[in-house]
């Protein structure tokens, strides 16, 4: 660690042994680790036999699976939002890639704070500005090369020039989006995904725990591209047969072989052959792998310290990565692919009895009243998210039946949607086109048929229809009129429940 790190992290730490809370012996640690652009299907303990996953594999079955978890607006800004607010899209104000507000009237680590937790993040956190806090005491950032503001170099970066002088962070030569694949070049304690564990087991073990509750947010970049793994862990790889993409019936749009020397190397659509697909997926699967590394590494730590029996232990990704399933890449579509995130929770050791897995569908804005719920302060009754404790305890008898996906154009005109899923039904409305779309996720897990013509699902259909046009009426006659649902002639980013954003312009090539 260099000094500037080894500063902020010892002032940080600094103001955390200041104040000494009546209840920190009660309230349990809440260490919340995310990954970005993971998809749900992407870990072991999910029924994976491709991923190497040990150490999540571990901690799902000391605590609960959430097999039907899903990110309700599946890209990086508009997800965090739902994360750091515990809202819907529509009331945190995002549908779509924007900017996260630089203020909110529910912010997680804010309210943890107020709760009497020392709280800090470290790692990729997607907020504009990039060095707003939300109520954390203390950052380290690593925001993978993104500089939305001309004056911020993120602490990875100013870290990376005192170990690495004179060399290239991105000598990979692979950009954001792009869906090609290649081995780190540098030593792989100088990658991103390193820093960000060692950053974490760091700050864990000049805790105090006797001091006050820690709240800590531990947030990898990967394996959001680029799919850049260390040759250690793709070696692991070497004989893995991965599987090839699935292709559905209903995408032939988009079958058109292209050749990828030729094809733009963030082409969001493209047929580039199903060895294309597989060398990506080894590189994406490796890079999962090195963050389970450390992941057992930050658990170590927090065994070390005496602090594991007492930590609830939270992961989750903010959305998925399509993969070349059916053709599209990364992400911001309906399809499991993207919408679909892992979920597991460690709880801390005197909550009792709780369920191995759960079925019921739940969703980024659930893991705030998670945090407040277990650290005993108060859920607001307007927060749309809910508790999942109860519901691992098997006390919340009344859960959601359904949730809510959506979002805005992006990558395609006709590329913008709401839907409703249970993890066993989905439906899937256009607003550009009034396309609707029907996948029946027990018999169909990889959405290769849309059934929304087939007969036998018309009573379904019908269902689903009946519960969108009731999801999106409050929302007025541009989205429901006369009992319809209503073909839109234009996107709206926001809702009407966002702060004003006009005076913030977007970036020219957004990072989505």
């Amino acid at each position: 660690m260099n000094a500037l790190t080894n500063l902020k992290c010892t002032l940080a730490l600094s103001a955390g042994f200041c104040s000494s809370f009546a209840n920190a012996q009660k309230q349990p640690h809440i260490i919340l680790i995310m990954t970005d652009q993971q998809r749900g299907d992407a870990v072991g303990c999910m029924g994976n036999e491709f991923v190497i996953t040990p150490h999540l594999d571990k901690l799902a079955n000391e605590g609960t699976l959430f097999m039907n978890t899903y990110s309700s607006c599946p890209s990086s800004t508009p997800a965090r939002a739902g994360l750091l607010t515990g809202m819907s899209p529509w009331h945190h104000g995002m549908l779509g890639y924007g900017r996260v507000a630089p203020k909110y009237e529910y912010e997680m680590p804010q309210m943890l704070k107020d709760a009497g937790y020392y709280t800090f993040g470290i790692g990729k956190m997607h907020w504009y500005p990039q060095r707003v806090k939300h109520g954390f005491d203390g950052t380290l950032l690593d925001e993978s090369g993104r500089r939305q503001d001309p004056h911020f170099t993120s602490d990875y970066r100013q870290w990376f020039q005192v170990q690495a002088p004179g060399k290239n962070p991105d000598a990979t030569g692979i950009w954001w989006n792009d869906h090609g694949a290649g081995v780190y070049k540098l030593d792989e304690k100088l990658h991103p995904t390193y820093w960000t564990g060692e950053m974490a087991c760091n700050l864990i073990s000049h805790y105090d725990p006797e001091s006050r509750p820690l709240f800590l947010k531990v947030s990898f970049a990967r394996p959001h591209s680029p799919y850049d793994p260390p040759q250690r862990f793709l070696d692991m790889y070497d004989n893995v047969d991965v599987p090839d993409p699935a292709i559905g019936d209903w995408c032939g749009r988009y079958a058109k072989r292209l050749n990828p020397e030729e094809a733009a190397s963030d082409a969001p659509y493209g047929n580039l052959g199903n060895e294309y697909v597989r060398n990506s997926k080894r590189h994406y699967y490796a890079n999962i792998t090195f963050i389970d590394e450390q992941i057992g590494r930050i658990v170590q730590a927090l065994k070390d310290k005496g602090m594991y029996d007492n930590a609830l232990i939270f992961f989750v990704s903010d959305h998925g990565d399509m993969m070349g399933d059916h053709y599209h890449w990364r992400k911001t579509y309906p399809y499991e692919g993207s919408v679909h995130v892992p979920c597991i929770a460690k709880w801390p050791a005197n909550v009792g009895a709780v369920a191995e897995k759960i079925d019921n569908p739940v969703e980024l804005r659930d893991v705030l009243p998670t945090f407040l719920d277990i650290a005993g302060a108060t859920v607001p009754a307007d927060m749309d998210g809910r508790p999942l404790l109860p519901l691992a305890k098997g006390t919340d008898t009344g859960w959601r039946e359904y949730i809510d996906l959506e979002h805005a154009t992006c990558y395609s005109r006709d590329n913008y949607w709401c839907a409703l899923t249970d993890g066993k039904i989905k439906y899937v409305w256009r607003f550009y086109t009034g396309q609707e779309e029907l996948f029946d996720l027990v018999a169909d897990p990889q959405e290769l048929h849309n059934v929304v013509n087939d007969k036998e699902y018309k009573e379904r259909l019908e269902k689903l229809r009946a519960r969108m046009i009731r999801h999106l009426s409050e929302r007025g006659e541009e989205f429901v009129k006369d009992g319809r649902l209503v073909v839109r002639k234009k996107k709206m980013l926001y809702s009407p429940h966002s702060v004003s954003y006009t005076h913030l312009t977007l970036p020219t090539t957004p990072y989505v």
